[in-house]
């Protein structure tokens, strides 16, 4: 899945504020970019064909709210790009390794705790 500018702006400004309508969107966004809201209207309805964003009519206007967390999308992300340029089934524990270097203790710490509860949870799957 690839995402323009524009999409990770409109993405990122519905995390943090849950939900809006297009002018809402297009209202804060332009300050800051211009553009139309027609072109606002057009990114709205591409993220929520790519099942991105939820929406809901409200009067004559649909309310936009993220369908998908911020993280799970990065995590769709990393492997649509690990696919596109490597070959091997290790090349994401690979790609992976190699931005590791750039994590605080903290986070590594965390990550350590994050595959170990997957660990468990594919253990108990196996198990049923």
């Amino acid at each position: 899945m690839r995402l323009g500018d524009l999409e990770k702006q409109v993405l990122q400004y519905l995390w943090d504020r849950k939900s809006a309508d297009a002018k809402q969107v297009h209202s804060d966004l332009s300050r800051a970019r211009g553009g139309s809201l027609n072109t606002i209207q057009s990114t709205l309805d591409r993220l929520y064909k790519k099942g991105l964003l939820s929406r809901e009519k409200q009067g004559h206007a649909f309310q936009y709210s993220p369908a998908v967390e911020r993280y799970e999308l990065v995590g769709q992300l990393i492997q649509d790009v690990t696919r596109e340029f490597v070959d091997d089934e290790n090349g994401l524990v690979a790609a992976f390794t190699s931005i590791s270097s750039e994590l605080s203790e903290s986070q590594l710490e965390q990550l350590e705790q994050l595959i170990e509860s997957q660990k468990v949870k594919r253990q108990q799957g196996d198990r049923e």
